[in-house]
């Protein structure tokens, strides 16, 4: 696999957290930061996805009714006053 190097900048106290943890870890620090921007991008690449999904429905008038909208504010509040409300 070829690899491309670039810098970043980042606050001290983040590098030294890093630098621990690949110790801890038994890894380089590059492969944690590689890790981390591998998490990233796929945690942000799937929100954006579950957004535009989202957007889409809505465009094309798929909403909750209100009785579907009530029955689920129901539950939710049951669950937090510590009621047994199924899912």
């Amino acid at each position: 696999m070829t690899t491309a190097a670039f810098t970043i900048r980042t606050e001290p106290h983040i590098l030294q957290r890093l630098d621990l943890l690949a110790k801890q870890l038994d890894r380089s620090r590059n492969y944690l930061a590689n890790q981390a921007l591998e998490e990233f991008l796929e945690l942000h690449a799937w929100q954006i996805g579950k957004a535009q999904t989202g957007i889409a429905a809505a465009e094309r008038g798929e909403f909750a009714s209100d009785e579907e909208m009530e029955q689920l504010f129901t539950r939710y509040s049951e669950t937090a006053q510590g009621g047994d409300a199924a899912p």
